[in-house]
């Protein structure tokens, strides 16, 4: 189990240090004034309620896909599915913070968020055992 979950480590660390250098160069985050907070009106609200959006359909569809492993498999043969149900969250996570950066620069604080979420949702062996633990 140590060699998928070394894996899977390098896996989410390589998405979030993408994340992070794409902001850094792209966001132009060597200069912090990007860091001020955006204005808010009704043509900007989809950008306030895209992260939010993000996050709960990430975590549904993460849900989804793990109530669907076989709960008869060893935890080792979990991993392969638990893995995938984990790549498509960190996929809708970061190709939201993606399209934030792209579409509306001025929003980049709530892509930062979304980061720092993603960097916070780290594989390890206990929260795998727990997100699993229902299965069983």
């Amino acid at each position: 189990m140590q060699d998928q979950l070394k894996i899977f480590k390098i896996i989410h660390l390589s998405l979030v240090v993408g994340l992070i250098v794409a902001y850094f160069f792209l966001g132009n985050l060597s200069d912090l004034s990007q860091l001020k907070r955006p204005t808010l009106d009704n043509d900007s609200m989809l950008y306030v309620i895209l992260p939010v959006a993000a996050f709960l359909i990430s975590n549904l569809m993460f849900r989804l896909l793990v109530s669907k492993i076989d709960n008869t498999l060893s935890l080792k043969e979990k991993i392969v599915p638990y893995q995938s149900a984990s790549i498509v969250r960190y996929a809708i996570i970061e190709g939201t913070a993606f399209l934030i950066l792209i579409i509306k620069p001025d929003f980049i604080i709530f892509g930062i968020l979304l980061i720092v979420y993603l960097a916070l949702l780290m594989p390890t062996e206990q929260r795998i055992k727990k997100d699993l633990k229902h299965l069983d």
